[in-house]
């Protein structure tokens, strides 16, 4: 496997596991409306949107490259 698929990879199976993550955390404050809940859903929702855009300028920059 090269790096590019593996980066690839490892990068959608970290944008799935931060907005797995933001939605517990969301029904988390939805049962107990502790804020702290609250920031980490929208923490791990900026940190799922950063993936996205991290991964799609690395797939534009190998198509550069290769």
């Amino acid at each position: 496997m090269s790096l590019k698929i593996f980066l690839i990879v490892f990068i959608c199976c970290s944008v799935a596991i931060t907005l797995g993550f933001s939605v517990w955390a969301f029904m988390m404050y939805q049962q107990n409306t502790q804020t702290g809940y609250l920031l980490a859903a929208i923490a791990a929702i900026g940190s799922g949107i950063g993936l996205i855009v991290y991964g799609s300028n690395f797939l534009k920059k190998m198509k550069k490259i290769l």
